[in-house]
């Protein structure tokens, strides 16, 4: 399953991101911060945020995660990329404090379910040692809080909660191009987790 590698899926993305950057590096009197979220780092899937300030009170933020990575014991691998957009509303003013959010979430994955994983993929990887191929899409609100660290740095910790409809193949191992069974599952839950760096420009 190469389809989550495409070169043209990742540069849409890529050119997006970067696109939203330029213009709000462009806009007067808006704020704009790039940033990573810590937790997708620990779990090696490299992954870049911004976040542009609209008005005093709102901001909209765009993140990017690609994990490429493949285990070479028995051919596990965690492979996806993950894409979200999020509006967020700041009671006090933005970047700093609390705010609330809603976001929309799509992305693609190539992954092999082991026992490590299996708790945290029930709803998806019900046996283990077997590949499942597919996509998802869905969204949810957030709440999360930003602490001024110095005059361009802050911290952010924010957790979201919503739906995924998922749709995916199961094939019978790692490597095997036979397919078993075509699924599509629903998910309610935590759909968000982060704690991340962030420059303020």
């Amino acid at each position: 399953m190469n389809n989550i590698l495409h070169t043209a899926s990742f540069r849409r993305i890529s050119l997006m991101l970067f696109a939203l950057l330029f213009v709000a590096m462009g806009a007067s009197a808006q704020k704009v911060a790039v940033k990573t979220n810590l937790i997708y780092d620990a779990a090696l899937t490299p992954n870049i945020g911004l976040e542009l300030g609209l008005s005093k009170h709102s901001t909209l933020e765009a993140d990017y995660g690609l994990n490429l990575w493949k285990n070479s014991y028995k051919h596990r691998q965690w492979k996806h990329w993950q894409s979200q957009i999020e509006y967020r509303w700041w009671p006090c003013s933005k970047f700093n404090g609390h705010f609330l959010g809603i976001h929309a979430q799509g992305g693609e994955f190539n992954m092999t379910a082991r026992e490590s994983t299996r708790g945290l993929l029930h709803h998806l990887a019900k046996d283990v040692n077997k590949r499942y191929e597919g996509w998802n899409v869905g969204g949810g609100i957030s709440y999360g809080y930003q602490w001024i660290l110095s005059r361009h740095w802050n911290l952010e910790a924010s957790l979201g909660v919503g739906y995924q409809w998922i749709r995916y193949k199961k094939y019978p191992c790692a490597q095997c191009g036979t397919l078993e069974e075509k699924y599509h599952a629903n998910y309610i839950g935590i759909d968000k987790a982060a704690l991340s760096i962030m420059y303020v420009f």
